[in-house]
């Protein structure tokens, strides 16, 4: 049987300020900020989802940016590092123009083949700008030209104890063993164009405690709910316990936990995220789940504005 997974669908991390958050992704980065919506479990809170134009599968960035929270503390268990591409000769400019804003972290690496720029988000998030030749995806406009502008997801960095069971697990969803690197080694899938993930093993780290900076779950994609269906099926069948469907508005998702720790979900690329708001207006609306439109007035007054 082979699973229709198509590469990451999104990303799901915590922050601390919405406005902070919001301004970091829209202003410096030059994503789109495509959804402003409410938490499922905790509509106190903000969701927001940043990515290309439409939030296509592969490019999307969300946030829970809660209240109060304290900071994470990195380890194992724990997605460390999320990757976007961009074009291949322009981390030089990148550089430039996160050294302006204030960036912090700032380091250049190469790893296997690809020059990568590293980089702390506001609240110590790991990510990184890699050069990817001939990636074809189009990208947003809005703040950074077409020539530089981030294509979308190049991959994630697990950080666990061991790559062993976590890796026979990305063999089965469809992922190659690429190779090793300096410690980490590399999956890679023909899909969508986030097409990597790797896994840096730290045998002696401590396990990761979940914060601002910390990312709270990572998203494989799928094309719809009967290929979703079969995902859910091979890996209850191989013992792990998976939720039911879950209608997330703008997706279906499933999650399950890794033997390294870390919570996978499964997410359909469909209705997609101009299913309550023209693609024209995406992210500047407030839309909330049909459970707690009810509760409206109460949640825009708990929510503090955020500023475009």
């Amino acid at each position: 049987m082979t699973l229709q997974i198509q590469g990451l669908h999104h990303v799901t991390a915590i922050a601390s300020s919405p406005q902070a958050n919001s301004d970091f992704f829209t202003r410096t980065l030059g994503l789109r900020r495509v959804k402003k919506t409410v938490n499922f479990d905790d509509p106190g809170t903000y969701h927001l989802y940043y990515g290309d134009e439409q939030g296509t599968p592969g490019s999307v960035m969300t946030y829970f940016p809660f209240r109060n929270i304290g900071q994470g503390r990195p380890g194992i268990g724990e997605v460390g590092e999320t990757a976007f591409s961009v074009p291949k000769g322009t981390l030089a400019f990148w550089k430039d123009r996160l050294l302006a804003q204030n960036v912090q972290g700032l380091v250049e690496t190469e790893t296997f083949g690809e020059k990568r720029l590293r980089f702390l988000g506001p609240d110590g998030d790991g990510l990184a700008l890699t050069e990817v030749d001939g990636d074809l995806r189009k990208s947003w406009t809005g703040r950074v030209a077409e020539a530089e502008a981030v294509r979308g997801f190049r991959g994630a960095t697990l950080r666990l104890r061991d790559e062993g069971a976590t890796g026979e697990l990305l063999r089965f969803m469809g992922y190659d063993r690429i190779g090793t690197d300096d410690g980490v080694t590399r999956y890679g899938i023909q899909g969508n164009g986030a097409d990597i993930v790797d896994i840096e093993t730290l045998p002696g780290a401590e396990h990761a405690e979940q914060g601002a900076g910390s990312v709270h779950h990572i998203a494989f994609a799928v094309p719809d709910r009967a290929a979703q269906a079969e995902v859910r099926k091979a890996l209850i069948d191989t013992g792990y316990q998976v939720t039911p469907p879950i209608d997330r508005d703008y997706f279906w998702a499933i999650y399950f936990r890794t033997p390294g720790g870390v919570l996978f979900e499964v997410a359909t690329d469909e209705p997609g995220f101009d299913r309550d708001e023209p693609l024209a207006q995406l992210g500047q609306s407030l839309k909330l789940p049909t459970q707690h439109e009810h509760l409206r007035p109460r949640i825009e007054a708990h929510l503090s504005p955020i500023k475009d």
